[in-house]
């Protein structure tokens, strides 16, 4: 599998997790996950500067993302048959169809890359998570 090396200046699981805070007004009912969207660096490690399109795109097409929050039902298996011990846990980064879910900005901590501190995130069920990966450059 080829990666593209990214320029992260700091771990991305952390720099979301910072960037959105806590979530303390967010109670997430049922078996809902909050996914926070994954949006690529400005440029590759190699300096290969991404166009601003491009960037736009994960925020509203992204396909991979940091799980923020949880139901209390999350992959809890009402008929003890559908998970069989599966299960995603805060921080996982996960992938998903883009036509999964809803997608919703949530307000966070205010950053230079985001002022107003909005970010992309999207509300799915636990059946439309599809895969847990290491790490987001893997799969984007």
């Amino acid at each position: 599998m080829t990666t593209t090396a990214m320029l992260h200046e700091i771990d991305p699981r952390i720099d979301l997790q910072n960037r959105i805070g806590k979530l303390d007004h967010i109670k997430l009912l049922h078996n809902q996950v909050l996914v926070a969207t994954y949006v690529r660096p400005e440029k590759t490690r190699g300096g290969i500067i991404l166009a601003a399109s491009i960037r736009d795109e994960d925020k509203y097409q992204g396909k991979v993302g940091l799980v923020i929050a949880k139901g209390p039902m999350a992959f809890v298996d009402d008929t003890r048959t559908q998970f069989m011990g599966a299960t995603v846990e805060i921080g996982d980064w996960i992938t998903y169809r883009m036509s999964d879910g809803w997608q919703m900005t949530i307000k966070g901590n205010r950053t230079s890359d985001s002022p107003n501190g909005e970010y992309h995130c999207r509300m799915l069920q636990d059946i439309d998570i599809k895969a847990i990966i290491s790490h987001p450059d893997d799969l984007i």
